[in-house]
């Protein structure tokens, strides 16, 4: 069987972090593993997305998730959340941060920001959990580390083993934010019911 994740946020979030340390614990696991990254404006703010798909008992043939096909959606920002939502599967599950990041139409005042973000992902899936990534990693000393408080919350719901994904994590981050880093991994995974 084959896990397909799909993380999504905007330029300078860590997606592309995120998803290397997603796929080296998944490495480290002995699964198959195959990744791949769309990045947008990615330094203007624009959207970028990383798709990690991996199997422990077949080869995984392509890294694109299709339309409908992921299992999980991990979001640094509610309006990629929105924006992606319908690549999850049904019975799949969304994790999205709280925080807002407006585009530039709505800093122009061409359209507004949805005001019931979490509440339109309710909608479209069986399994929404929303935290506030940014305040558990700048309550860590870290407030780079919004992404590693996401996949912590992620681990609670894949099948991967603890040890992956802190090494993982400390093969993915500098020396110096290392331990804030493994500390925002652990309150991500903490708050996941």
């Amino acid at each position: 069987m084959t896990t397909n994740i799909l993380l999504a946020g905007v330029g300078g979030q860590g997606i592309i972090t995120a998803g290397q340390v997603l796929a080296v614990a998944a490495l480290k696991a002995g699964c198959d593993v195959k990744k791949s990254e769309v990045h947008g404006m990615s330094q203007r703010g624009g959207s970028v997305e990383s798709h990690v798909r991996w199997s422990a008992d077949q080869p995984v043939a392509s890294p694109l998730i299709g339309d409908g096909e992921a299992d999980f959606l991990v979001a640094l920002e509610q309006l990629e959340a929105l924006r992606s939502v319908h690549q999850v599967r049904a019975g799949g599950a969304v994790l999205t941060a709280t925080r807002r990041i407006p585009p530039l139409p709505v800093l122009t005042g061409v359209a507004q920001y949805p005001a019931d973000a979490v509440e339109a992902l309710r909608a479209r899936s069986r399994r929404v959990v929303a935290l506030d990534a940014d305040a558990i990693a700048a309550d860590v000393g870290n407030p780079r580390a919004a992404n590693i408080v996401m996949l912590g919350a992620l681990s609670r719901l894949v099948d991967l083993p603890v040890r992956a994904w802190e090494q993982a994590v400390v093969a993915a981050v500098p020396a110096r934010g290392r331990e804030s880093s493994l500390e925002a991994f652990r309150r991500g995974r903490d708050m996941t019911p």
